[in-house]
């Protein structure tokens, strides 16, 4: 590493007053990223990396803490005070501190008292008590005024997280916001104030219940107990365990944040465009004076045993069936994780791995994976797979052991290791476009203790790997012996239990209120960012190539990447063939080839093709190195021309399609998604419309993929983003993608319709959960212009569209009922299609009408704040002052330009219509739109669990079975 440091100046960006300071920092040689590492004087570690694409930055926030470091009798607690964090400080979420202190102290007493009642009259009564004394306290919380703070600097995805080893917490800002950014956070890491307590509790409880339902949570849990039977990883989750989540403790929060939350705990995690030497002076300035701890410790534990035998253990619940592996290893800063993360690639890689030439592409397993999770304490290498109809999970384990033995023996191609070492330093520096993969970078290397020297050189080290090296670290390490096993097996877990809905009082969001700490920032003067709008005659070309296709080109000067697609307008509403012929050709080669010789040629040439059809368009897509694009598209055009099909694999395939079909409608997401095609459009939708698996088997497989074969014969549009010149393009087009002198029309079919709402209505699927899904639909037939998206824009950005907008605040802040609630008024993307309003919600069973009632009283009369709209009016604003659309974007907009009928950047129209609306311009919106409009509420869940006398009262019920809305 060397060592540099930069002499700031006395003044910087017009705003700080500092003394020159020298602040140090290092960099590594060779990092790809030329990340600068502080450390500032209280322990504080700032990472820096600039990525000049866009005038924003990701600005991540990790704190060295998560469930490992959670008490074992008050589990939870790192993450229950990862939301806490979102409820402010002496200055911002109050109206006044003093008066409001008090009551938080009591409340905290109380509960402390609370969690050690067990009788259960008791413990009501209490409950009570300390509803009633939130409603005291409530009279000075401010709701959501941390997300109002980040609106007003123009935030996005502001988020957080809590795992193991780790809480973070995320903002993207524009670069001219930095200081402001600075002030919010500082304050906020060293000052945070627990309030909104017990509303917030109830939201970790519905998150617990989500999580409860994932089976995919379940196996991992057991997974990690096998694996470390005495260590928080394999005891604990990171959402906590219910009876604790029963009796929280506010004071062991307070404690837990003192302890951890402290500067030498903490690293900040920045990537964009913005200036490394102004950057460290302001975040010296606002968090230089956070008092470091000297005490700073976290609980050690023993050793956790290496394994010897292999262990195995089984999970049960409603979704499909599965198999996993797992090895036990050092934790993640250890260099054994370079080994797994290019053994897990050598095994599944997503072309030619292991388990894919042998297993899935063979069809053997339906599906295969394997992959390293890599924790602080100890990593787990996995391998999982998922079983063919009628194969039993002991079946799919041996066939993924006999993969592993494969490795250990080193039958394997000795292409394999240079093509994975060649795909992952062409996905790496494809990876640095992100400004968010970057900051995840710096956040794993700082909460694994990792050296950025070992990070910067990790491909280095891999690229040296020879192919003895992965053998004898296979033979050493991945053996028959030593591993856990556990089986997902289908069935009802009996030891699920869903955590009573407690009575709680709405909170209330006191709108009218701002602190003055939230007017010192939104009215914060800051240099303007301008914005940038697109000149579709000026930033790319519209032509047609030598042979007459309409061509899409806009030239790559950036590096040696290219996108090609030949795009069709016709979906699979006009013929539905061509999407199980592309399915199929995953699994058949040529009449030259095998399937897994084509997989490893594209991986070999640093390349992906993919065929895609969607409702309305079926696009052939190719990327990669632009070096080998001509051999990448002569393979692809081989596959297209020459694919060989055969009866037996197609029987494969279509035991494969029914097994998919069989495990959708275990999943509750999949139920939904199929609930909602059928609710918007009616029998023929988009999910429902398939092939009969009886009627696939009658047909002639070859006749199907010779679909294929005749694309190129069809009417299409060649988009192209690469470093080739029009006239290069056009030479290795004319010689590589052979047309027809007059092309075909393309098929036309019938058309998926949304239906229109005509009356009120219910539409009710059954799914076995300890929740629901539940959804609004609304669709009167209207079309709106391009002229109506920033009014649309506006309403959603008030109305339903994030943390800062009312339905969150209400579903959420004030009442507790949900995790996850939005709405949104959706405009088409073709010129033709009409708009609806959608309002979604997952919740208990037992909050069912509570969410119904709310979300009509806010739709129905729309709350009215002046502060809060001009507040989504800023944050628009200044989003689209720093929206910047590059590279292959540049073709995108402009192909969703002309599907609406116009040929130009729309956000210039959004741009200059924004700063005139009005508050009553929305509120006249929605009356016009969509207040009093029949609607359908769509629901899945349980009716033995579901109010049905109360849902009966609002509207008609139509009961749909699982057949029905599945098709099958």
């Amino acid at each position: 590493m060397t060592l540099k440091h930069v002499l700031m100046a006395a003044i910087l960006m017009g705003s700080l007053n500092a003394t020159a300071k020298d602040y140090y920092y290092t960099t590594v040689a060779g990092d790809a990223m030329k990340t600068r590492i502080y450390t500032l004087d209280n322990g504080l570690k700032v990472y820096m990396s600039v990525n000049k694409e866009k005038p924003r930055l990701q600005a991540n926030i990790a704190v060295k803490t998560g469930s490992r470091n959670d008490p074992a009798e008050t589990t939870g607690l790192a993450h229950y005070l990862e939301h806490l964090m979102f409820k402010g400080t002496q200055k911002f979420g109050t109206t006044d501190h003093a008066k409001e202190k008090p009551y938080l102290d009591e409340i905290t007493r109380r509960y402390e008292s609370y969690r050690k009642l067990t009788d259960p009259a008791q413990r009501k009564q209490a409950y009570h008590e300390i509803d009633s004394i939130s409603q005291l306290a409530a009279k000075y919380n401010i709701p959501n005024e941390y997300d109002k703070l980040m609106a007003s600097i123009g935030s996005q995805g502001t988020n957080a997280y809590t795992s193991n080893d780790v809480t973070c917490y995320v903002e993207n800002i524009p670069n001219n916001e930095i200081e402001n950014w600075a002030k919010v956070q500082s304050d906020r890491f060293q000052n945070m104030v627990i309030r909104g307590f017990h509303t917030e509790l109830e939201a970790v409880y519905e998150e617990k219940n989500i999580s409860m339902a994932s089976d995919n949570t379940k196996e991992f849990a057991a997974l990690w107990k096998l694996l470390t039977p005495t260590h928080p990883y394999g005891t604990q989750t990171t959402i906590g365990e219910q009876e604790h989540l029963k009796n929280p403790s506010i004071i062991n929060i307070q404690n837990y944040f003192h302890r951890y939350y402290v500067p030498n705990n903490v690293a900040i995690c920045m990537s964009g465009d913005f200036d490394p030497d102004q950057t460290i002076a302001i975040i010296d300035k606002y968090f230089g004076s956070w008092k470091k701890s000297d005490n700073l410790s976290r609980p050690e534990f023993s050793a956790q045993p290496d394994l010897t035998a292999v262990k195995d253990t089984a999970v049960v619940g409603k979704d499909a069936e599965n198999v996993m592996l797992a090895w036990k290893f050092k934790g993640a800063n250890d260099k054994e994780n370079d080994v797994l993360d290019v053994i897990s690639e050598m095994l599944t890689n997503g072309k030619a791995g292991l388990m894919e030439v042998d297993l899935e592409q063979q069809m053997k397993i339906a599906a295969a994976s394997a992959f390293t999770y890599g924790l602080h304490d100890y990593s787990a290498f996995i391998v999982a797979g998922t079983p063919n109809k009628d194969q039993k999970l002991e079946e799919a384990r041996a066939l993924l052991l006999d993969e592993m033995a494969k490795l250990r023996r080193g039958e394997f191609d000795n292409d394999l290791l240079p093509s994975v070492i060649a795909n992952k330093k062409l996905n790496y520096y494809k990876s640095l476009d992100d400004n968010e993969e970057r900051t995840n970078i710096m956040v794993d290397a700082f909460i694994n203790d990792q050296k950025w020297e070992d990070v910067a050189s990790k491909l280095d080290r891999q690229s040296k790997l020879t192919k003895q090296d992965i053998v004898d670290f296979a033979n050493k390490y991945l053996r028959d012996d030593n591993f856990v096993c556990v089986y997902k097996r289908m069935g009802e877990d009996t030891t699920l239990k869903k955590i009573e809905k407690p009575a709680i009082t709405p909170i209330p969001a006191n709108r009218e209120y701002e602190s003055d700490f939230v007017k010192e920032i939104k009215n914060a003067k800051v240099p303007d960012i301008q914005p940038q709008f697109l000149d579709f005659k000026k930033d790319l070309t519209v032509t047609k190539t030598s042979k007459k296709l309409p061509l899409i080109y806009k030239q790559n000067t950036q590096d040696d990447l290219f996108n090609l697609t030949f795009r069709y307008e016709f979906g699979d509403e006009d013929d539905i063939r061509y999407s199980y012929a592309a399915q199929y050709l995953n699994y058949i080669g040529t009449d030259k080839k095998s399937v897994s010789a084509i997989k490893q040629a594209f991986y070999k040439l640093a390349c992906n093709y993919s065929i895609v059809q969607g409702s309305k368009t079926l696009q052939i897509n190719l990327n990669g190195l632009n070096e080998n694009l001509p051999a990448a598209l002569n393979l692809m055009e081989e596959i297209l021309h020459h694919a060989k099909a055969d009866k037996n694999s197609w029987n494969q395939f279509i035991d494969l399609i029914e097994k998919m079909q069989t495990d959708a409608k275990a999943n509750q997401k999949s139920n939904f998604s199929y609930l909602w095609a059928y609710s918007t459009y009616g029998a023929y939708n988009p999910t429902r419309n398939a092939i009969k698996t009886a009627d696939l088997r009658k047909m002639d497989p070859q006749e199907l993929v010779n679909l294929l074969g005749g694309l190129n014969n069809m009417e299409h549009t060649v988009t192209y983003y690469g470093p080739y010149s029009e006239k290069q393009l056009n030479a290795m087009l004319a010689k590589e993608h052979k047309t027809a002198k007059k092309l075909a029309a393309v098929p036309e079919g019938k058309e998926y319709k949304m239906e229109e709402i005509k009356q009120n209505e219910i539409y009710i699927a059954p799914y076995e959960a300890k929740n629901i899904y539940l959804r609004y639909y609304q669709n009167e037939g209207k079309k709106s212009s391009v002229n109506d998206e920033a009014l649309v824009s506006l309403f959603n950005e008030y109305f339903g569209g994030g943390m800062n907008a009312i339905v969150f605040q209400e579903l959420r802040e004030t009442r507790g009922l949900a995790y996850n609630a939005w709405a949104s008024y959706l405009t088409p993307t073709r010129k033709d299609e009409k708009d609806y309003f959608v309002k979604h919600i997952i919740s208990q069973t037992d909050k069912m009408m509570d969410c119904i009632h709310v979300f009509d009283e806010i739709t129905n009369n729309l709350p009215q704040n002046e502060a809060s709209f001009n507040l989504a009016k800023q944050s628009l604003m200044k989003s689209i002052q720093s929206r910047r659309i590059t590279k292959d974007g540049v073709i995108n907009a402009y192909l969703n330009a002309k599907l609406m009928g116009i040929d130009y950047d729309a956000t210039k129209l959004y741009y200059e219509q924004i700063p005139s609306l009005t508050l009553q311009d929305v509120t006249n919106f929605e009356k016009q739109n969509i207040v009093g409009k029949p609607h359908r509420i769509i629901i899945l869940g349980d009716e033995k669990n579901l109010d049905m006398k109360s849902l009966e009262k609002i509207a008609p019920i139509k009961r749909l079975s699982q057949e029905e809305i599945f098709g099958y």
